[in-house]
């Protein structure tokens, strides 16, 4: 007989940024499991812009709350210690723990770059508004508190396809980065023309060695946490293809059965 599943967003926007979060969920497992509950999606618990940031203005995908950068060590929600033994006790209880996954984009770089762009229309990213002309972008991410710990992969503006701010000229639009093999993303959502560009610095998924560095990401880190599962966020803006290249080789990677939400 099939059974029925019961999931809770374990998390809501304005929860207090006191980085007691984890704990809350490792004290709350056992009433969880009581009450019927037997999934979680917690938040993204990667390290962003901020201890304030709710974790959408990804900074560090490899810093769990386990550097100093930013101004802080842990995230909003804890620290990488406490994350691991709040889905441990979960998985005591039977409870599987979907992570909330931010793949689309990259915020608060450590430096600027300066590259060419164009401007495109806001309501149709496949319409150019402007000749190619240089800006200074925030790009660069170095990660200068964790070094080369887990991954050496360093970030400038060839792993990304878009920006919305020119520092030089403290200009807002959407500019698509201009340079060999350079274009909006395939395969993406159609709404405004071609989706794929949502916010921030906006990650390049037709760069081999983007593609290659997210999928080592991802496997990783379902060996670090050993989560049940993914919640992947804004996948509509990325290239359909790489997310299902990204979901197999993380699943082959585990022996634990792995389960994805939208």
């Amino acid at each position: 007989m099939q059974r029925n599943h019961t999931i809770m967003q374990f998390f809501e926007w304005h929860i207090e940024a006191d980085g007691t979060h984890w704990k809350r969920l490792k004290a709350a497992a056992p009433e969880l499991k009581q009450a019927g509950f037997d999934s979680v999606w917690i938040p993204p618990v990667t390290k962003g812009l901020s201890a304030e940031d709710n974790g959408y203005g990804v900074y560090d995908l490899y810093d769990l709350g386990e550097f100093d950068q930013k101004g802080t060590v842990r995230t909003k929600y804890g620290t990488k210690e406490e994350l691991v033994e709040a889905i441990r006790a979960c998985r005591e209880q039977g409870i599987v723990v979907y992570v909330d996954l931010v793949m689309n984009h990259k915020a608060g770089a450590d430096a600027t770059e300066r590259f060419k762009v164009v401007q495109v229309d806001e309501m149709d990213r496949n319409k150019d508004i402007s000749g190619p002309f240089e800006i200074e972008g925030w790009t660069r991410f170095t990660f200068p508190g964790r070094g080369d710990t887990y991954s050496p992969f360093k970030w400038n503006y060839t792993h990304f396809n878009g920006t919305d701010y020119d520092a030089a000229s403290k200009r807002t639009g959407i500019f698509r980065i201009v340079g060999d093999h350079k274009a909006w993303g395939e395969h993406v959502d159609t709404e405004f023309g071609n989706y794929d560009y949502l916010m921030f610095a906006n990650i390049d998924y037709g760069h081999p060695d983007v593609r290659r560095e997210m999928t080592e990401w991802g496997k990783w880190l379902v060996n670090t946490l050993q989560c049940g599962g993914f919640r992947l966020d804004a996948i509509k803006h990325i290239n359909h293809d790489f997310i299902k290249e990204f979901a197999t080789a993380v699943k082959k990677r585990t022996r634990r059965r792995l389960l994805y939400r939208r």
